[in-house]
Protein backbone atom coordinates (compact mmCIF):
# COMPACT_ATOMS: atom_id res chain seq x y z
CA UNK A 1 0.00 0.00 0.00
CA UNK A 2 1.31 3.23 -0.99
CA UNK A 3 1.79 6.14 1.55
CA UNK A 4 -0.61 8.64 1.87
CA UNK A 5 0.28 11.62 -0.21
CA UNK A 6 0.40 15.25 1.65
CA UNK A 7 -1.92 17.90 0.04
CA UNK A 8 0.22 20.74 -2.00
CA UNK A 9 -1.14 22.90 1.15
CA UNK A 10 1.13 21.54 3.50
CA UNK A 11 4.09 22.14 1.27
CA UNK A 12 3.61 26.10 0.95
CA UNK A 13 4.82 27.17 4.80
CA UNK A 14 8.12 25.25 4.17
CA UNK A 15 8.68 26.95 0.39
CA UNK A 16 7.41 30.52 2.05
CA UNK A 17 10.72 29.81 4.42
CA UNK A 18 12.91 28.79 1.56
CA UNK A 19 11.98 31.74 -0.34
CA UNK A 20 12.31 33.82 2.37
CA UNK A 21 15.91 32.45 3.22
CA UNK A 22 16.81 32.83 -0.14
CA UNK A 23 15.67 36.46 -0.41
CA UNK A 24 17.63 37.21 2.84
CA UNK A 25 20.40 35.56 1.43
CA UNK A 26 20.29 37.76 -1.44
CA UNK A 27 19.56 40.90 -0.04
CA UNK A 28 23.00 40.45 2.78
CA UNK A 29 24.99 39.56 -0.67
CA UNK A 30 23.90 42.52 -2.73
CA UNK A 31 24.66 44.97 0.57
CA UNK A 32 28.36 43.91 1.44
CA UNK A 33 28.94 43.96 -2.01
CA UNK A 34 27.86 47.23 -2.90
CA UNK A 35 28.70 48.91 0.69
CA UNK A 36 31.35 46.41 2.15
CA UNK A 37 32.41 46.66 5.90
CA UNK A 38 34.03 49.90 5.35
CA UNK A 39 33.57 52.87 6.60
CA UNK A 40 29.51 53.43 7.79
CA UNK A 41 28.76 50.08 5.95
CA UNK A 42 25.65 49.29 4.29
CA UNK A 43 24.21 52.48 5.94
CA UNK A 44 25.03 54.46 2.87
CA UNK A 45 22.01 52.82 1.61
CA UNK A 46 19.59 55.36 2.86
CA UNK A 47 22.54 58.26 3.62
CA UNK A 48 22.79 58.14 0.27
CA UNK A 49 19.25 59.14 -0.50
CA UNK A 50 18.97 61.55 2.27
CA UNK A 51 21.79 63.23 1.23
CA UNK A 52 20.69 63.61 -2.52
CA UNK A 53 17.26 65.06 -1.01
CA UNK A 54 18.77 67.00 1.09
CA UNK A 55 20.87 68.86 -1.12
CA UNK A 56 18.13 69.22 -3.46
CA UNK A 57 15.93 71.13 -0.54
CA UNK A 58 18.86 73.16 0.16
CA UNK A 59 19.70 74.40 -2.98
CA UNK A 60 15.60 75.29 -3.60
CA UNK A 61 15.48 77.04 -0.47
CA UNK A 62 18.46 79.13 -1.37
CA UNK A 63 17.24 80.02 -4.57
CA UNK A 64 13.48 80.39 -3.46
CA UNK A 65 12.33 78.16 -6.46
CA UNK A 66 8.98 78.63 -7.72
CA UNK A 67 7.19 75.56 -7.80
CA UNK A 68 3.36 76.72 -8.27
CA UNK A 69 2.06 77.03 -4.89
CA UNK A 70 2.83 78.59 -1.54
CA UNK A 71 3.92 75.21 0.06
CA UNK A 72 6.91 75.03 2.09
CA UNK A 73 10.15 74.38 0.05
CA UNK A 74 11.73 71.87 2.11
CA UNK A 75 8.15 69.94 2.37
CA UNK A 76 7.53 70.00 -1.54
CA UNK A 77 11.62 68.69 -2.22
CA UNK A 78 11.40 66.20 0.11
CA UNK A 79 8.05 64.56 -1.46
CA UNK A 80 8.94 64.86 -4.97
CA UNK A 81 12.73 64.20 -4.61
CA UNK A 82 12.39 61.30 -2.74
CA UNK A 83 9.32 59.68 -4.74
CA UNK A 84 12.33 60.24 -7.39
CA UNK A 85 14.68 57.97 -6.36
CA UNK A 86 12.29 55.21 -5.55
CA UNK A 87 11.18 54.84 -8.99
CA UNK A 88 14.73 55.65 -10.63
CA UNK A 89 16.94 53.90 -8.42
CA UNK A 90 15.16 50.75 -8.62
CA UNK A 91 15.32 50.15 -12.71
CA UNK A 92 19.22 51.50 -12.77
CA UNK A 93 20.05 48.55 -10.24
CA UNK A 94 18.19 45.95 -11.79
CA UNK A 95 19.50 46.55 -15.71
CA UNK A 96 22.30 43.99 -15.96
CA UNK A 97 21.79 42.67 -12.54
CA UNK A 98 21.73 39.04 -14.12
CA UNK A 99 25.14 38.88 -15.37
CA UNK A 100 26.57 39.54 -12.26
CA UNK A 101 24.66 37.25 -10.64
CA UNK A 102 25.20 34.07 -13.53
CA UNK A 103 26.83 31.84 -10.84
CA UNK A 104 23.86 31.80 -8.33
CA UNK A 105 21.76 30.16 -10.61
CA UNK A 106 23.64 27.08 -10.15
CA UNK A 107 21.88 27.01 -6.42
CA UNK A 108 18.43 25.02 -6.79
CA UNK A 109 16.39 28.12 -5.19
CA UNK A 110 17.63 30.27 -6.40
CA UNK A 111 15.77 31.86 -9.88
CA UNK A 112 15.99 34.94 -11.69
CA UNK A 113 13.15 36.83 -10.40
CA UNK A 114 14.57 36.11 -7.07
CA UNK A 115 17.77 38.64 -8.17
CA UNK A 116 15.58 41.28 -9.12
CA UNK A 117 13.53 41.11 -6.48
CA UNK A 118 16.22 41.19 -3.89
CA UNK A 119 17.22 44.72 -5.25
CA UNK A 120 14.09 45.93 -5.83
CA UNK A 121 13.59 45.21 -1.98
CA UNK A 122 16.55 46.95 -1.04
CA UNK A 123 16.29 50.29 -3.40
CA UNK A 124 12.24 50.27 -1.89
CA UNK A 125 13.84 49.91 1.61
CA UNK A 126 16.70 52.52 1.68
CA UNK A 127 14.47 54.92 -0.20
CA UNK A 128 11.80 54.40 2.38
CA UNK A 129 13.89 54.66 5.27
CA UNK A 130 15.36 57.81 3.93
CA UNK A 131 12.01 59.58 3.29
CA UNK A 132 10.47 58.66 6.54
CA UNK A 133 13.55 59.30 8.47
CA UNK A 134 14.09 63.13 6.65
CA UNK A 135 10.61 63.67 7.49
CA UNK A 136 11.07 63.08 11.29
CA UNK A 137 13.31 65.25 11.41
CA UNK A 138 12.08 68.04 9.57
CA UNK A 139 9.07 67.55 11.76
CA UNK A 140 10.97 67.63 14.68
CA UNK A 141 12.92 70.69 14.28
CA UNK A 142 9.56 72.92 12.87
CA UNK A 143 10.95 73.02 9.10
CA UNK A 144 7.78 71.16 7.59
CA UNK A 145 4.04 70.11 9.23
CA UNK A 146 3.12 66.65 10.42
CA UNK A 147 1.50 65.01 7.16
CA UNK A 148 -2.57 65.57 6.87
CA UNK A 149 -3.40 61.81 6.23
CA UNK A 150 -0.77 59.51 6.89
CA UNK A 151 -2.87 56.36 5.14
CA UNK A 152 -2.21 58.49 2.09
CA UNK A 153 0.64 58.93 1.41
CA UNK A 154 2.04 55.50 2.47
CA UNK A 155 -1.06 54.40 0.03
CA UNK A 156 0.81 56.81 -2.84
CA UNK A 157 4.64 55.88 -1.79
CA UNK A 158 3.37 52.48 -2.75
CA UNK A 159 2.00 52.87 -5.63
CA UNK A 160 5.24 54.58 -7.01
CA UNK A 161 7.06 51.45 -5.31
CA UNK A 162 4.68 49.16 -7.64
CA UNK A 163 5.67 51.43 -10.55
CA UNK A 164 9.32 51.35 -9.98
CA UNK A 165 9.30 47.45 -8.90
CA UNK A 166 7.19 46.40 -12.37
CA UNK A 167 9.70 48.87 -14.17
CA UNK A 168 12.69 47.28 -12.67
CA UNK A 169 11.57 43.95 -13.28
CA UNK A 170 10.54 44.33 -16.90
CA UNK A 171 13.65 46.29 -18.18
CA UNK A 172 15.98 44.09 -15.94
CA UNK A 173 14.96 40.90 -18.14
CA UNK A 174 15.14 42.48 -21.15
CA UNK A 175 18.49 43.80 -20.25
CA UNK A 176 19.92 40.55 -20.58
CA UNK A 177 19.13 39.97 -23.97
CA UNK A 178 20.01 43.23 -25.26
CA UNK A 179 22.73 46.07 -24.44
CA UNK A 180 20.57 48.43 -25.39
CA UNK A 181 17.88 48.75 -22.56
CA UNK A 182 21.32 49.92 -20.54
CA UNK A 183 22.12 52.57 -23.41
CA UNK A 184 18.13 53.90 -23.66
CA UNK A 185 17.11 53.74 -19.66
CA UNK A 186 19.41 56.62 -19.02
CA UNK A 187 18.84 59.56 -21.37
CA UNK A 188 14.91 58.39 -20.72
CA UNK A 189 15.05 58.53 -17.10
CA UNK A 190 16.72 61.84 -17.29
CA UNK A 191 14.00 63.04 -19.68
CA UNK A 192 11.09 61.15 -17.66
CA UNK A 193 12.58 62.73 -14.51
CA UNK A 194 11.56 66.79 -14.79
CA UNK A 195 8.13 65.42 -15.99
CA UNK A 196 7.26 63.07 -13.41
CA UNK A 197 5.94 65.46 -10.74
CA UNK A 198 8.91 66.16 -8.86
CA UNK A 199 9.26 69.96 -9.21
CA UNK A 200 5.69 70.90 -9.76
CA UNK A 201 2.02 70.84 -8.65
CA UNK A 202 -0.50 69.30 -11.84
CA UNK A 203 -2.69 71.91 -10.76
CA UNK A 204 -0.40 74.60 -11.58
CA UNK A 205 -0.08 73.71 -15.14
CA UNK A 206 -2.41 74.91 -17.95
CA UNK A 207 -4.73 71.82 -19.05
CA UNK A 208 -3.69 71.10 -22.20
CA UNK A 209 -0.21 70.10 -20.62
CA UNK A 210 -2.25 68.81 -17.48
CA UNK A 211 -3.93 66.48 -19.74
CA UNK A 212 -0.77 65.15 -21.50
CA UNK A 213 1.27 64.50 -18.29
CA UNK A 214 -1.07 62.70 -16.72
CA UNK A 215 -0.58 59.80 -19.12
CA UNK A 216 3.09 59.24 -16.89
CA UNK A 217 1.99 57.09 -14.28
CA UNK A 218 4.46 58.43 -11.62
CA UNK A 219 2.48 62.05 -11.37
CA UNK A 220 0.06 60.00 -10.25
CA UNK A 221 1.62 58.71 -7.28
CA UNK A 222 3.50 61.80 -6.30
CA UNK A 223 0.68 63.68 -6.61
CA UNK A 224 -1.22 61.20 -4.14
CA UNK A 225 1.67 61.64 -1.64
CA UNK A 226 1.76 65.18 -1.54
CA UNK A 227 -1.93 65.10 -1.47
CA UNK A 228 -1.19 62.81 2.03
CA UNK A 229 0.92 65.50 3.28
CA UNK A 230 -0.60 68.69 2.82
CA UNK A 231 -4.44 67.63 2.54
CA UNK A 232 -6.66 70.61 1.28
CA UNK A 233 -4.07 72.81 0.86
CA UNK A 234 -3.49 71.98 -2.81
CA UNK A 235 -5.65 69.94 -5.85
CA UNK A 236 -4.31 67.04 -6.10
CA UNK A 237 -5.24 65.13 -10.06
CA UNK A 238 -4.50 61.34 -10.36
CA UNK A 239 -6.83 58.58 -11.61
CA UNK A 240 -6.25 55.44 -10.06
CA UNK A 241 -8.89 53.76 -12.69
CA UNK A 242 -5.68 54.98 -15.29
CA UNK A 243 -2.73 54.08 -12.82
CA UNK A 244 -3.47 50.41 -11.23
CA UNK A 245 -4.16 48.69 -14.47
CA UNK A 246 -1.10 50.22 -15.87
CA UNK A 247 0.50 48.54 -12.99
CA UNK A 248 -1.09 45.33 -13.34
CA UNK A 249 -0.06 45.43 -17.25
CA UNK A 250 3.29 46.35 -16.38
CA UNK A 251 3.97 43.62 -13.55
CA UNK A 252 2.34 40.87 -15.78
CA UNK A 253 4.80 42.08 -18.78
CA UNK A 254 7.48 41.66 -16.30
CA UNK A 255 6.64 38.59 -14.96
CA UNK A 256 6.32 36.93 -18.54
CA UNK A 257 9.84 38.65 -19.72
CA UNK A 258 11.27 37.30 -16.76
CA UNK A 259 10.14 33.66 -17.17
CA UNK A 260 11.11 34.09 -20.85
CA UNK A 261 14.92 34.99 -20.02
CA UNK A 262 15.37 32.35 -17.53
CA UNK A 263 14.45 29.77 -19.66
CA UNK A 264 17.30 30.89 -22.14
CA UNK A 265 19.67 31.80 -19.77
CA UNK A 266 22.83 29.85 -19.20
CA UNK A 267 24.64 29.85 -15.62
CA UNK A 268 28.17 30.58 -15.59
Amino acid sequence: MAPPVSPPSSLAPGSWRVQGRVLKALLLREMLTRYGRHNIGFLWLFVEPMLFTLGVAALWTAAEAYHGSDLPIVAFALTGYSSVLLWRNMPGRCIGALWSNLSLLYHRNIRVLDIYVARVLLEFGGATISFAGLSLLFITIGSIDPPRNILEVVGGWLLIAWIGAALAIFLGALSHESELVDKLWHPASYLIFPLSGAAFLVDALPPVAREYVLYIPMVHGTEIVREGFFGTRITAHYDLGYVVPFCLVLTLLALMTTRWVARRVVPE
